[in-house]
């Protein structure tokens, strides 16, 4: 049987002939979809005489469901090939081979756009994702088409030649190759495979069921790309339990990545598996499927504003029972869409109906972690995620990981079945020093995770105690209440002709009014406008004027001015009711104890804390806030609990500085070898 490396080796010397005419990171336009189509005529080869004869002898007239379902019997496969070309040609029947592709170098082009065309609309509708009549058109007017088929025509990818599971293997090493060629555009659609190995360890790990039993379960990637984690998956899987079976599912809106990923599928004969093209956050192409496990490398920092209108209308429309419930992200980065998405899809815990829930496990960049304060869309899809105990561990990656960014990642573990011990808790691991230089540098790629890296991660998971990469949390430790600290408006009040005469601008129906106030309250400054606020009340409640709400607000604005010295604002007054804190929340005594004040806040003046959700507020207050400022208060009512992860925090490790006396020796070690170089200058 063949090596799957020694053909990954053969293919990769044959896109030399594309040199020239297209760049190195182009080479997978063209030998990406070669491989599939020699493959699928290896596959083909046996029954294509019995499908051409059936073809041309009965159905070529009836329709194109018609002849798929027939004709497909016919080979045996999910698909077959009517056209009379092949790569090989067909046995006539007198030991010559008619219809090869070889046969006519002058129409090469028209014969393998025949051929293609001659595929069921499965295999069509792939190709037209490749766009590969446009390569064809390419090759033939650089005159490389008929070598570079002739070359593929050498291949022999038969499966007696080589099995499922080997050609899965060839594809999935020419995707990665030619995806590292192409550098800082592979991150779009390609993530590094020890990432991939990581995040499916850390997925199956506690599920000794599936690595020891014969079950059958399913995975989704819901930006699947080339469908490189699914097929990781799958490896992984079939290594460690040949039993198990795997199903993948998996959606991609890059046309290009999503016919390598449904060739794949097919090149296996990975029929119980699906990859669909489309938009996940707006076409959802599994609406209804729940799914054992997810994996995902959602695209980072990239906006959704395209996606933004019908997005908004589902979270409006539907709340919970839609994909977006929790909240909505700012628009420039949709990352945290991608995980509420992932979330709808998880299979409910139901031990009686045999349904165990679902795990997730997701690549992010740092800002998930912690953008958006409280009350923001970020915000309230962590404080979801954990207040529903869901977040399990967060995996810190080493920079210099990926090939379009050398940022800091995040492996996020999300399930909804965690284990006794881990329920109410959270895992963070610092795997940010575990890596080894890459021998040459793939675009921003400078570091990989070798096999005892991984495992260290791994271990350090399934040991889940504290170490020096590992820390333990409960869920309330990264939860804070953002609480609002007000302060009273204090406003002093005085008559001017200038601020008469703009208030009349806008309000002249009110001079009489304003006449008699100015005449009888006079213009002396006034330090309290309680007390101004009632005399003016009655001077109005005599000439029987009465203003509107509006009328009296304009009034305040105009001829009073903030003074730090001035007597609070009073909003509302009550009998005391005793109420335990109710100094914290704004209701401040008066005289003898009897009533109490509520005073108007300064909004100018509003400050906010954010108080440890193991924290108590009032605690809090008295401590921290009322000392420095006796005429504060916490406004209650709009006291917002928020999340966020402050991973550096958690790891930081105090270094303290050199001490003076080797800071000191140091200068002067550099000042004597400054010297030094200048004597041998001057001489």
């Amino acid at each position: 049987m063949a090596d799957h490396h020694q053909l990954s080796n053969f293919i990769w010397q044959v896109a030399d002939l594309l040199r020239g005419p297209y760049r190195p990171p182009q080479y997978e336009r063209v030998m990406l979809p070669l491989t599939v189509l020699r493959r699928f005529d290896c596959v083909l080869a046996p029954t294509k005489a019995k499908v051409l004869q059936a073809y041309t002898s009965k159905w070529r007239h009836k329709t194109e469901t018609e002849q798929d379902f027939i004709l497909n019997n016919i080979a045996g496969q999910r698909f077959h090939n009517h056209s009379e070309f092949s790569f090989e040609g067909t046995d006539d029947g007198s030991g010559k081979r008619k219809g090869g592709l070889k046969g006519d170098p002058d129409n090469i082009d028209r014969h393998l756009i025949n051929y293609i065309n001659g595929f069921s609309k499965n295999i069509r509708d792939i190709f037209d994702f490749f766009d590969f009549s446009k390569e064809i058109e390419q090759m033939r007017i650089h005159n490389i088409l008929y070598l570079v088929v002739s070359k593929f025509c050498e291949i022999d990818l038969h499966p007696d030649s080589l099995d499922n599971i080997q050609m899965g293997l060839l594809f999935e090493d020419l995707i990665r190759r030619f995806n590292e060629e192409a550098n800082e555009t592979a991150g779009d659609h390609f993530t590094p495979r020890e990432v991939i190995r990581l995040m499916v360890d850390l997925l199956f790990d506690p599920d000794d069921a599936v690595l020891t039993q014969p079950v059958i379960c399913k995975m989704l990637d819901p930006t699947c790309g080339t469908g490189g984690m699914l097929a990781e998956a799958q490896n992984h899987l079939r290594e460690n339990n040949a039993k198990a079976k795997l199903y993948v599912f998996g959606q991609d809106f890059n046309p290009r990545a999503y016919a390598i990923a449904a060739s794949d599928l097919l090149l296996k004969e990975n029929y119980n598996s699906d990859i669909r093209f489309g938009d996940t956050l707006i076409d959802d192409q599994f609406p209804d499927d729940r799914f054992d496990y997810l994996i995902a490398n959602p695209p980072f920092g990239v906006d959704w504003k395209k996606q933004q209108s019908e997005v908004k209308k589902e979270h409006d429309r539907y709340g919970f029972a839609g994909r977006f419930g929790a909240g909505l992200p700012r628009v420039n980065d949709g990352s945290l869409l991608f995980l509420q998405h992932m979330v709808s899809k998880f299979e409910l815990v139901d031990p009686e109906g045999k349904k165990n829930g679902s795990r997730l496990a997701i690549v992010f960049n740092g800002s998930p972690l912690f953008t958006g304060g409280a009350g923001s869309g970020e915000s309230e899809i962590r404080k979801w995620i954990i207040e529903n105990d869901w977040l399990e561990a967060i995996v810190a990656l080493p920079e210099q990981m990926f090939y379009n960014t050398g940022i800091g990642t995040y492996i996020w573990v999300v399930t909804n079945r965690k284990q006794a011990d881990r329920k109410g808790k959270v895992q963070l691991i610092d795997g940010r020093e575990l890596w080894q230089p890459m021998r040459r540098s793939l675009g921003n790629k400078r570091r990989y995770m070798g096999e005892a890296d991984i495992a260290s991660v791994v271990q350090e998971y399934g040991r889940f105690a504290e170490t020096k990469i590992s820390k333990i949390f409960d869920n309330e430790d990264f939860g804070y209440n953002r609480v609002p600290i007000e302060r009273p408006l204090r406003l002093l009040y005085e008559m001017t002709l200038e601020r008469k005469s703009n208030f009349l601008d806008r309000a002249s129906h009110l001079l009489d009014d304003v006449q008699v106030i100015d005449k009888k309250l006079g213009r002396e400054p006034r330090t309290d406008w309680n007390e101004f606020d009632e005399l003016l009340k009655q001077l109005l409640g005599q000439r029987e004027s009465k203003w509107t709400a509006a009328e009296r607000k304009f009034f305040r604005e105009t001829f009073t001015v903030v003074e730090p010295e001035a007597e609070p604002v009073i909003a509302k007054e009550r009998k005391a009711k005793k109420e335990p804190n109710a100094r914290v929340w704004g209701w401040f005594p008066v005289g003898d104890g009897k009533w109490e004040r509520l005073y108007e806040a300064d909004t100018k003046l509003r400050d906010y804390e954010n108080v440890e959700l193991k924290d108590e507020v009032v605690r809090y207050f008295l401590a921290e806030v009322e000392p420095h400022v006796a005429d504060a208060w916490a406004d209650g009512e709009k006291i917002r609990s928020a999340y966020e992860i402050n991973f550096n925090r958690y790891f930081y490790e105090y270094q303290p500085p050199r001490p003076l006396a080797e800071i000191d020796a140091d200068l002067r070690e550099m000042e004597e070898q400054i010297l030094h170089l200048l004597r041998e200058v001057i001489g």
